[in-house]
């Protein structure tokens, strides 16, 4: 069965990286997501709540939610328990691209040389996250993998914000950006969801030009 994450991310071109601090910001989050127009959420397990806050958003206002900062194959098997669609990895780990497998689950692995994103290739996830994608480089990283590895598709991420969004949305090789400038932790905490939203919007917007 193919893992392969591009159908998906490549509907939605904007993937809003989320780190959510507890369950109860779930909900509100999502209905704020949708509501700007995201069809996809990666919620990062980096927090205690993240497998519940992955069940509570999973679904809620059509969004399609996966799990992100996935480093083991535990991780991975617990992800798929909680409703991740889909999983990231700011690694390539060939236990949790195993994992994604098995289950059917399309898998996101991190890049960040030639040599990872063949080992990517070979195991069969044509789609990877170029991971921390501006100190990498930015878009110029892009073109250069790009270049060797026609059948690679890309989702860069980390420091990437609104001003870089549109380079790498305009390659052909990018399916979607991922970007947490959009819903961070600040955000939540100040129950900020107008922001949420205005912010989700205005990056699809943009995304769609």
């Amino acid at each position: 069965m193919s893992t392969d994450a591009a159908p998906l991310l490549s509907t939605a071109r904007i993937l809003p990286v989320l780190t959510v601090p507890s369950v109860g910001m779930a909900l509100p989050l999502a209905e704020a997501l949708a509501a700007g127009g995201a069809r996809c959420a990666e919620v990062t397990f980096r927090t205690w709540d993240a497998e519940q806050v992955v069940t509570a958003m999973s679904g809620h206002g059509g969004l399609v939610v996966g799990a992100g900062t996935v480093v083991t194959a535990e991780q991975a098997e617990r992800a798929v328990a909680a409703g991740a669609r889909f999983v990231v990895s700011p690694g390539f780990d060939a236990d949790v691209v195993a994992v994604c497998r098995r289950h059917g689950v399309p898998v996101v692995p991190g890049v960040a040389t030639a040599t990872e994103l063949m080992k990517a290739l070979r195991a069969g996830s044509h789609t990877v996250k170029l991971f921390p994608a501006e100190p990498l480089g930015g878009i110029r990283m892009i073109q250069a993998l790009a270049a060797p590895f026609p059948q690679a598709r890309f989702v860069p991420t980390g420091s990437v914000g609104p001003v870089q969004m549109p380079a790498y949305l305009a390659h052909p090789s990018v399916v979607a950006v991922g970007g947490s400038w959009m819903a961070t932790p600040g955000h939540m905490q100040r129950g900020d969801w107008a922001e949420i939203r205005r912010l989700t919007a205005e990056a699809v917007e943009r995304s769609a030009k």
